[in-house]
């Protein structure tokens, strides 16, 4: 109620409405807990939840996870998990740094509790987000790291861009999510393709496979769209099952625009992907529908419209085995993990 009722809208006041500043001053705020560790202490003393789970060979100490697009550049890794966060997944990164679209390219729509973006990307590039890990240290949670495609790299080099990515940051994730989904760059989706998909696992498995030598390979996880129909799905499902994907994220943010508020129709004509509660049906749709084409063989790490404990665990129930959170957390803040986590025991 603090955070939802005073601390936010004052936050607001301050970036003058704009979403993308706020988000920018919280980062620079959040960075600098990040390297003071008396705080770090006293947060997870109050906001940490032991809920252990253990998922593709990884140990969890709760099952809720900040989703790719908060923290691109890894900025502020031993933060999230003062805040309650069971593990954290920074991303979504790119071979190249990259700008991203132009601005304005964030919006919120509170009274439909949703965020659009058409951020495209935009992180300091593969190396960068390497070298502040090195330097800086690991969460101390499992560590996913979300890769992408360059805007600038054409489609029929995707493969060498993505494997550019996996080799730079491989010694420090414990998960990789592999986005084809994403709305905000273009062709990107097309990778969900049959051929392009099963040519892109094919070759990060095979580079994830030597790189790890003698030790386990590298989960690698594919994170799909929320707008493909049953029949894509199964067939990207197929795909994922050939080449020995470790687990599903579903979903990513949707073009459409479906259960807006009335008041936010105006805003939400703007392009870009659509997250938070509009999302939680269709979101709970696609994680159903992976867990029955997949026999629950394959784990699924759930995200999308999920604001509140109930949400959480009828993801659950659908068959997900992890969750993450974005806008929602935007909304309420920290105490929204730490009440999920709760109710995950």
């Amino acid at each position: 109620m603090l955070y939802d009722r005073i601390l936010r809208p004052a936050l607001y006041r301050v970036g003058g409405q704009d979403p993308e500043v706020v988000h920018e001053r919280t980062m620079a705020a959040l960075a600098g807990i990040n390297c003071v560790p008396p705080m770090l202490a006293a947060l997870r003393h109050h906001y940490a939840v032991d809920a252990p789970r253990t998922v593709f060979g990884l140990r969890f100490p709760n099952p809720v996870g900040l989703a790719a697009g908060m923290d691109k550049d890894g900025r502020a890794l031993r933060a999230w998990p003062a805040l309650g966060f069971g593990f954290v997944e920074a991303g979504t990164v790119t071979r190249l740094p990259q700008p991203g679209n132009p601005r304005p390219r964030l919006f919120s729509l509170p009274r439909s509790r949703a965020v659009i973006n058409r951020m495209g990307f935009n992180n300091d590039g593969a190396e960068a987000l390497a070298a502040r890990i090195a330097a800086g240290g690991a969460p101390g949670v499992p560590l996913g790291i979300s890769i992408g495609k360059s805007k600038a790299a054409p489609l029929e080099e995707a493969v060498d861009d993505y494997l550019f990515s996996l080799r730079t940051l491989y010694p420090h994730a414990d998960y990789f999510a592999i986005n084809v989904s994403s709305p905000n760059t273009p062709g990107l989706r097309t990778l969900q393709d049959k051929g392009a998909l099963a040519e892109l696992l094919a070759a990060l498995q095979r580079e994830s496979a030597e790189l790890a030598g003698d030790l386990r390979p590298t989960p690698l996880l594919v994170k799909v769209a929320p707008d493909l129909t049953n029949d894509a799905l199964t067939e990207l499902l197929d795909v994922c099952a050939a080449h020995g994907v470790a687990g599903i994220i579903a979903t990513n943010t949707t073009l459409s625009r479906d259960g807006l508020d009335a008041e936010d129709v105006t805003i939400g004509q703007e392009t870009g992907g659509l997250s938070g509660s509009p999302l939680t049906e269709r979101a709970l749709e696609v994680v159903r529908f992976v867990a029955k084409e997949t026999g629950g063989s394959l784990p699924i790490i759930g995200v999308g419209g999920i604001s509140g404990p109930d949400d959480a665990l009828r993801m659950f129930d659908a068959g997900a085995s992890l969750v993450q959170l974005y806008t929602a957390f935007i909304y309420q803040g920290p105490t929204l993990v730490r009440r999920i986590a709760r109710a995950a025991r």
